[in-house]
């Protein structure tokens, strides 16, 4: 699976990519905004790699121009009930404050809310003053509960993400211009059945497709929206 835009693309995690994405999550830039402080072993990302390569997680290796700058995900999607945990870290320190990590944000955050409607949720460390302020202005909300916690969870709607995000994608539409997302489902998504859970849940309205690819696959093509 993969989702390409302009020169942005966001393709499922492989094996191969793990240990790039190992060395990252390991350097104490990004360790600091993390609960999980330790330093990871090749062995323990394996084991990771492991627990998550199904069907109820979605990671995605996220490229610009062709080069790695992050990782974002849904993880424990409950395809029926539409709810998921999301989260994102770029380590590529040319793009944290840029436009492009705003650009991958509001790609994947654009797909849960219209394409799939999930209802999201993100832990966030409560020493993490920017990315509260970050999640807020995209409509996510402190849920009950939290108060006192170190990593406090927050929570949105599809339609709160719509309404908070829209001057957001409004400059994004204004500097990378119109282009359609693509949504596409590999050879090995259609052995694997995921194509098929897709299909079930996808909104069927929001998108054109699918078309088979060359490769085995699915193509879906989705318009931004304002």
């Amino acid at each position: 699976m993969q989702f390409i835009r302009k020169d942005l693309r966001m393709r499922r995690l492989e094996e191969q990519d793990i240990e790039l994405v190992r060395q990252h999550r390991n350097s104490a830039y990004i360790r600091q905004y993390m609960e999980f402080k330790e330093e990871i072993t090749p062995e323990m990302q394996i084991k990771w790699f492991h627990s998550i390569n199904n069907h109820n997680n979605v990671y995605l290796f996220t490229e610009y121009k062709g080069e790695p700058i992050g990782l974002i995900n849904a993880k424990n999607i409950n395809w029926e009930r539409r709810t998921a945990e999301g989260g994102i870290f770029i380590w590529d320190r040319r793009y944290i404050n840029s436009p492009v990590a705003l650009l991958a944000a509001m790609t994947f955050g654009e797909l849960a809310a219209t394409v799939f409607h999930l209802r999201a949720v993100a832990k966030i460390l409560v020493t993490n003053k920017r990315a509260i302020r970050y999640n807020k202005l995209l409509g996510f909300e402190l849920c009950e509960g939290q108060e006192g916690k170190i990593n406090q969870l927050y929570a949105f709607s599809g339609e709160r993400f719509m309404k908070f995000s829209r001057v957001f994608r409004g400059f994004l539409m204004l500097l990378y211009g119109k282009d359609p997302i693509i949504i596409e489902l590999e050879q090995e998504d259609v052995k694997s059945g995921f194509a098929a859970l897709i299909n079930e849940y996808i909104d069927a309205t929001a998108i054109e497709g699918p078309e088979p690819t060359e490769q085995g696959g699915l193509r879906y093509i989705y318009h931004p929206r304002l």
